[in-house]
């Protein structure tokens, strides 16, 4: 069984890339099957109930030729599960991941709409004025990692000193990425939680990951946040869209709906000619609020305000002003 799911995923791999190819498949190119590295240390296999791994009523978990594994359950499963993917880290630890069939229920109504404008000072600024600092894991943890890789320099190459530095290496960039996820997982809990509607900007990560400020947009984790919201919103019955990447959010006045020069980094206020004074962040997720909420009007509704028809003095043309031969 656990070959055939070996092929399956191979499969699955090989469909992916033609259809890419062909162009029946949206999104980025994918690229052919590779070899797995061998600096890749992750390992899986899975399981369906073909092969008739069973959860046994004392908590632990029978794996066919392998026997019985203790578990520390992080949940309850809702249902019996189909299928089980037992998978081992870089780190060494081990996880069980199951397929089970379930349902949620919405979420009572909530009467607010929020806006997004992800950052990197400050991680997430809501419509509402709210600013939610980067708490900047990967930066935290940047000395000890430095020390760690250090370390792992020193080794000789093929010897258990090394193996044991990529361990260690490893356990230290999981610590990282585990406490960046359940950062973020309260984080969007709470917002779908309040809010019935959700819009965020929709941002070109892999263009941003290419700059000199790639660094701190993986530490940020934009992608996952957004992933994050996008689901739980699907699951509890909330609205969430996502603004055009070239809407000028920044730019646009949420008053008046001017739409100014482009401003440098470092400008974080700036006055509206209408007379508005904006905070930068907060003047964006306002924007991406009202640009969310007009994609999901049915009646069309604008984001600036609607052109206003010229006066008829303005709008003939004056022969006197005409050139000669014209």
């Amino acid at each position: 069984m656990v070959l055939q799911q070996a092929l399956a995923d191979l499969n699955t791999a090989y469909r992916n890339f033609f259809t890419s190819v062909s162009g029946k498949r949206k999104g980025r190119t994918v690229g052919a099957p590779r070899f797995r590295s061998r600096k890749d240390n992750r390992q899986a296999i899975r399981f369906t109930a073909n092969a008739r791994f069973k959860v046994l009523d004392n908590g632990r978990l029978r794996l066919p030729k392998i026997g019985d594994v203790q578990v520390r359950w992080s949940r309850t499963l809702p249902a019996m599960p189909t299928s089980v993917t037992v998978i081992r880290d870089a780190a060494g630890r081990y996880f069980a991941s199951f397929v089970v069939q379930s349902t949620h229920e919405p979420l009572p109504s909530a009467a607010s709409e929020v806006g997004i404008d992800l950052g990197l000072t400050h991680f997430a600024v809501m419509s509402d004025g709210t600013k939610v600092t980067a708490p900047k894991f990967l930066r935290r943890a940047a000395r000890k990692l430095k020390r760690l890789q250090q370390d792992l320099s020193r080794k000789q190459r093929g010897s258990r000193n090394r193996k044991k530095a990529v361990v260690k290496l490893a356990r230290a960039h999981a610590r990282v990425a585990d406490t960046r996820r359940d950062w973020q997982h309260k984080l969007s809990t709470a917002i779908i939680r309040d809010n019935q509607a959700v819009y965020v900007e929709d941002l070109c990560v892999t263009g941003l990951a290419r700059t000199r400020l790639a660094k701190s947009v993986h530490d940020a984790g934009w992608a996952q946040f957004t992933a994050m919201l996008e689901y739980k919103a699907a699951r509890y019955g909330r609205t969430f869209a996502r603004a055009d990447r070239f809407f000028p959010s920044t730019r646009m006045c949420s008053d008046c709906g001017r739409i100014t020069d482009k401003m440098m980094l470092n400008v974080r206020t700036w006055v509206c000619p209408c007379g508005s004074h904006h905070d930068r962040d907060v003047n964006a997720a306002r924007n991406i609020r009202a640009a969310g909420r007009a994609d999901l009007n049915d009646r069309g509704a604008q984001i600036r305000p609607a052109s206003v028809p010229a006066p008829r003095s303005e709008a003939v043309t004056h022969r006197e002003l005409v050139p000669s031969g014209t």
